[in-house]
This record gives C-alpha cells, sequence and structure tokens, in this order.
C-alpha cells in the first residue's frame, strides 16, 4: 500500500469514528475536582469562598461538557451533573474514612495530611469511588478513563464496577487488581500484589458476576491472589500472602502458604548454584 493511499484509507476510518471525550479532558476535570475536595491536591488554597464557589461552577461546566461528548442530551448530562454532585458530600464522607483508615492502620503513617497528600492507595480508592459514582449513574467509558489514570499513577487497578465498603484500606497497594464485579465488605485491608479476579475470561461470562466477594473485616496479605464469582471470605478472616484461593472460606479464618526454606552456608554453594 502506497503511502497516500494509506493516508486516504486511514481519514477515512477516522470518519466513522464518533466523536468522545478526550482524555486529556477528563482528566483535567478530575484534578480540578480532587483540588475542591481536598487542599492536598492544590498547589494554593482558595482564599474566599467565593472563589470556591467559582471554582465548583466551573468544574460543573467542565463535566456537561465531557458529557456532551458522550452524545448526553442537554436534558441528560444536567440530570447526571446534579445526580453526581448530590451524591459528592457523601462521597467525601466516605473518603474522609478511608483516609483515617489509613492513618489509624498503618504504623508509619504520622497524620492525616500525609495520607491525603503521598499514599498511593488513598489516590486510588479516592478516584475508584468518584468513577464508581458515575458508573451507576450509567455514563460509558469516563469511569474507565478515570479509574486507569489513577492505574497509572498508583499500580492499582480498581474496575469501577466494583462494589466497595468504607473503609478499604490500601497499604502499599502496587500491583493490586480489582475486577469489575467484585464486592468487598468495611474495615477491609489490602496488601501489595493482590488479586481479585475471575477463574474465566470468557466473553460469554461478561454479565455474570465472575470476581470473589470480600466480607467486613477481613485482612488480605501482600501476593494473594482470589478467584471466582461464587468465592466468598468469610468475615473476620486473615489471608496471608502468596496464597492462591479459588473456593470460599468460613468467616474468622486463617489462610496461609507453607513453603519449605532451606538455608545452607556459602561453604555449600558450587558452580550450579548459579545456573538459571
Amino acid at each position: 500500500m502506497s503511502g497516500q493511499a494509506f493516508l486516504r484509507q486511514n481519514y477515512q476510518a477516522q470518519q466513522k469514528i464518533r466523536p468522545t471525550i478526550k482524555r486529556g479532558q477528563a482528566v483535567a476535570w478530575l484534578t480540578d475536582l480532587l483540588a475542591l475536595l481536598f487542599p492536598a491536591f492544590q498547589d494554593k488554597p482558595f482564599q474566599t469562598d467565593a472563589a470556591l464557589e467559582t471554582a465548583l461552577t466551573q468544574t460543573r461546566t467542565d463535566l456537561a461538557d465531557i458529557l456532551a461528548a458522550l452524545h448526553f442530551s442537554s436534558t441528560q448530562a444536567v440530570q447526571i451533573s446534579e445526580a453526581f454532585f448530590t451524591s459528592l458530600e457523601d462521597l467525601y464522607d466516605q473518603l474522609v474514612r478511608d483516609a483515617q483508615g489509613l492513618e489509624q492502620g498503618d504504623p508509619a503513617a504520622e497524620s492525616l495530611e500525609e495520607v491525603l497528600i503521598a499514599y498511593p492507595g488513598f489516590l486510588a480508592i479516592t478516584v475508584y469511588r468518584l468513577a464508581h459514582c458515575f458508573w451507576e449513574l450509567k455514563v460509558p467509558i469516563l469511569p474507565r478513563v478515570l479509574t486507569e489514570w489513577a492505574h497509572e499513577k498508583t499500580g492499582i487497578d480498581i474496575h469501577p464496577g466494583a462494589r466497595l465498603g468504607h473503609p478499604v484500606v490500601i497499604d502499599h497497594g502496587t500491583g493490586i487488581v480489582i475486577g469489575e464485579s467484585t464486592v468487598i465488605g468495611n474495615h477491609v485491608k489490602l496488601y501489595q500484589g493482590v488479586t481479585l479476579g475471575a477463574l474465566s475470561v470468557d466473553k460469554s461470562l461478561a454479565a455474570t458476576k465472575r470476581h470473589p466477594t470480600i466480607e467486613d473485616e477481613v485482612t488480605i496479605y501482600a501476593n494473594a491472589t482470589i478467584l471466582g464469582g461464587e468465592t466468598v471470605i468469610g468475615r473476620g478472616s486473615v489471608i496471608g500472602g502468596n496464597t492462591w484461593i479459588t473456593s470460599s472460606i468460613p468467616p474468622n479464618s486463617l489462610v496461609f502458604h507453607q513453603s519449605e526454606i532451606h538455608i545452607r552456608t556459602t561453604q555449600d554453594l558450587d558452580e550450579l548454584d548459579f545456573v538459571i
């Protein structure tokens, strides 16, 4: 195919694509909203109530523009925007509980402000909760754009369709994956590398519950993998690191992986020990 033929083909293909939101536009809106919710997310505080109100009004307008790009009518855009901002106070309360849970549950956390500014687990949960609100309002594309931005920033992948209680504490967090139909209760703590996934990725199962349920007051340690829509981790259980679970666990269980460790002195080593 010649260069001109490729350009024509590419141009014609682009004409068939319906306009949709720009990723940068959605991320800019998100960061503006985070600055409204938490001073830790902005460079300088608002000087007056009027300045804050003006910024909030602009955020509403920007959301309407995003919804219009998703082909909602002006009436629908207003309804969705009103529903989102009506729920914002409740979302804020949930986020404060998440932050407090992190501060209280992590001995390394020296203040609530440190959690707000520096903890990737809090950022991931914050963006998830905002995106989940849009998911419940049946807004397409935008929820995934928001959570994938948080995924890039934190290494924590939470599908906006998952249902998380509060507080959910994510400690360290890198490599955590929480699938679409996951249900997580209250006072749950997750460490890095935890996967809450599906036993099958068959497209025909898209509308079914494919991911596990984690009941209240469960702690899941690093690199544990829990799979399957019928898998329930009972209330108060502790799941040890590196475990692989595909069936339900009763309440108040302790599940752990026991490995065998061999210790030798350096004098016992020979060349074969370094062959990979």
